[in-house]
């Protein structure tokens, strides 16, 4: 009898081409939850709302990947001609995940789309572009055209958050991969680290076994220690609650 490591639920986008809809989704989240010791679970985009309960208590954390935008009417955001490749479907289902997470006690980590999903479920408004939005923006939108592992600028943490005690870093450089950002952090949350020009570039859910966004994509900078830390602290946080409720293999 051995314990299976701790199932991952990855959030994931759809595309559709000239014959059908697809599913969709960068393979560097999946490698990283497996490389840091779980195992990955794709949740499609229209799974049934009413069943997410029982998914939760099959499922030891969960990781919300980056793609397309938030619709603005979710936030009261302003519109723009630079909002893309809005789904409602997906926006539902993840704010619906990111709200049973915090209240449940669930491990999730954000990531890039990911941190901005969970501002908005929480309460919490997003720039709906950066560059038109934001005084004094550094450009954060290095893509298409550019290496994603490209580290475009630093981040500064603050002290004694739980992303800092992970890390073990008080600043660090990441990529930067998105055109929108926290405008008004949602009252919950605790940001815990910003870039050069005071974005919000992480946020925390206090009091919450793990409940961490990232604006970032850790995923794509594996060959850096840090980024696998983070990686490994979710799987750490889901391998204690699937230790609460243990499955075994045969």
């Amino acid at each position: 009898m051995h314990k299976t490591p701790p199932l991952i639920g990855i959030t994931v986008d759809t595309a559709t081409n000239e014959e059908r809809q697809l599913y969709q989704l960068g393979c560097a989240y999946s490698r990283a939850v497996e490389l840091a010791g779980g195992l990955p679970v794709l949740i499609p985009g229209n799974f049934p709302l009413q069943k997410l309960e029982e998914l939760r208590q099959h499922l030891d954390g969960l990781l919300l990947t980056g793609g397309a935008d938030v619709d603005p009417s979710r936030f009261k955001g302003q519109s723009h001609p630079r909002v893309y490749g809005v789904n409602p479907e997906r926006d539902q289902l993840e704010i619906s995940l990111v709200q049973l997470a915090a209240c449940s006690g669930w491990p999730f980590l954000g990531i890039c789309r990911g941190i901005q999903v969970i501002n908005v479920a929480l309460g919490g408004t997003l720039y709906t572009d950066l560059a038109d939005q934001f005084n004094n923006s550094l450009k954060h939108d290095y893509y298409p055209g550019y290496p994603r592992d490209l580290l475009a600028h630093s981040v500064t943490l603050t002290n004694h958050c739980q992303l800092s005690k992970i890390l073990a870093a008080a600043e660090l450089k990441v990529n930067s991969l998105h055109h929108q950002g926290i405008e008004r952090l949602a009252s919950l949350l605790d940001a815990t680290a910003w870039a050069p020009d005071g974005l919000i570039e992480a946020v925390e859910l206090p009091g919450h076994p793990f409940g961490i966004g990232v604006q970032w994509h850790p995923e794509e900078l594996l060959t850096i220690p840090e980024m696998q830390a983070l990686f490994s602290a979710l799987i750490y946080a889901a391998s204690q609650r699937s230790a609460r409720f243990p499955r075994t293999l045969e």
